[in-house]
């Protein structure tokens, strides 16, 4: 009979422990390895923000409660807090506390921003604004790389487009393809394009990952990029930009069937 109490008391304590963030802190500072504890709890918190958890104008645990929950110096918290405030995640004040900002403020073109938006719940909504993106800059990107793209930009468009063919499993694939797609924003000798696509190769990177499961038929994709390929090295802005068109109407269809 004490055998069987003692069973039940555990038990109570472990669904307790489900449910509190003392218990919880130990599995959550396993993530937080050596300097870069403050980052990795801003990653933490971040996206908790923007999967839902703490929707705009919630007003956050405040520093101790943090440290507590994850097992952290209040120190490494405050430095969190900071870093989410550069992201304009957060806003903060004396007395009050940070609070969570309105969506329109926040940075998503910031790495990290991205990165946790494009594993939110709502991760399909977000690969179409990717993709809406994608139809308002690739198309002409594409068509001044055709009419602008050095020797050397040419050989790195070609070089990706080939080793999107010959990969050997879906990550080899997904890197070339992103590096392709990056190679030819550079190529548009376009100042302002360049750093853009630098800030958004990881929705590029998780949208590919998405849409390539999808698609059944990866030749039929190859031949697409390869169109954009040829276009660009043939310098047919007209055409480049036709073919990126294609390019993108495919993807889309591959976002829908992910959604049925």
């Amino acid at each position: 009979m004490p055998d069987e109490k003692a069973k039940k008391k555990a038990g109570r304590a472990k669904a307790q422990a489900s449910h509190d963030p003392a218990a919880m802190r130990r599995a959550d500072a396993a993530h937080f390895p050596g300097s870069s504890v403050h980052a990795s709890l801003a990653s933490e918190i971040g996206l908790r923000i923007v999967r839902g958890d703490y929707p705009p104008g919630s007003i956050l645990p405040n520093e101790a409660k943090w440290a507590e929950t994850f097992n952290v110096s209040r120190s490494a918290v405050r430095e969190a807090i900071k870093m989410l405030m550069a992201k304009s995640l957060l806003a903060s004040r004396p007395k009050i506390g940070s609070w969570v900002e309105p969506k329109e403020r926040w940075n998503l073109l910031d790495r990290d921003v991205l990165a946790w938006y494009a594993t939110a719940p709502d991760r399909e909504a977000f690969l179409r604004t990717v993709q809406e993106f994608r139809h308002i800059i690739e198309p002409e990107a594409s068509a001044f790389a055709a009419m602008r793209r050095s020797d050397e930009q040419m050989a790195e468009i070609s070089l990706a487009c080939r080793e999107m063919g010959e990969a050997a499993n879906l990550p080899e694939r997904i890197r070339a393809d992103t590096r392709f797609h990056l190679a030819i924003l550079r190529a548009s000798g376009n100042d302002l394009l360049v750093p853009l696509g630098v800030l958004i190769e990881s929705a590029l990177d998780h949208l590919f990952v998405f849409t390539t499961r999808q698609v059944g038929d990866q030749r039929r994709a190859q031949k697409l990029h390869e169109a954009i390929e040829k276009s660009i090295r043939l310098q047919r802005p007209a055409a480049a930009r036709n073919a990126v068109h294609k390019l993108l109407a495919d993807t889309d269809e591959g976002i829908g069937r992910g959604r049925r």
